[in-house]
């Protein structure tokens, strides 16, 4: 089981309209490092949801609850053969119950070679176990 970490603007679709749909699909994505990360999604895995924007915060837990399936707004394959637009399902397990926010992450020197801190723009990204560990102590998950 992996974990990954998901960015979206709480404006738009925060972690607690996750709680109150109980399930939704992930997408709006369209960065291609984003993308590819998507793409090596598993059923079963882990995401953390990062608020963006003004919070900058984990907000919470969820869980992958289908395969990747094609986004039909975006729909057909790569070059090399890989959905042009994947999707997948996920719902809620818990919210975080600290806060841990940009800076804190920034802050610690363990955290300076995660994507979260090098590549602020990407949107959806791997979480390296070590510091899946970490952040979920620090989050209270």
């Amino acid at each position: 089981m992996a974990t990954f970490l998901l960015k979206t603007e709480p404006d738009n679709y925060s972690y607690d309209d996750l709680v109150r749909d109980k399930r939704t699909h992930w997408d709006g994505v369209r960065n291609p490092t984003a993308l590819m990360h998507m793409r090596a999604v598993e059923k079963g895995d882990e995401v953390l949801i990062y608020h963006t924007g003004k919070e900058r915060r984990i907000a919470g837990l969820a869980k992958v609850v289908s395969d990747v399936y094609e986004d039909p707004d975006n729909p057909g394959l790569t070059s090399k053969g890989d959905l042009k637009g994947p999707l997948f399902d996920i719902a809620p397990v818990q919210a975080s119950t600290k806060e841990v926010t940009l800076a804190d992450i920034k802050a610690d020197d363990r955290f300076k070679d995660f994507d979260l801190v090098r590549l602020s723009r990407l949107s959806a990204m791997p979480v390296p176990p070590k510091l899946d560990k970490l952040l979920r102590k620090m989050a209270g998950l």
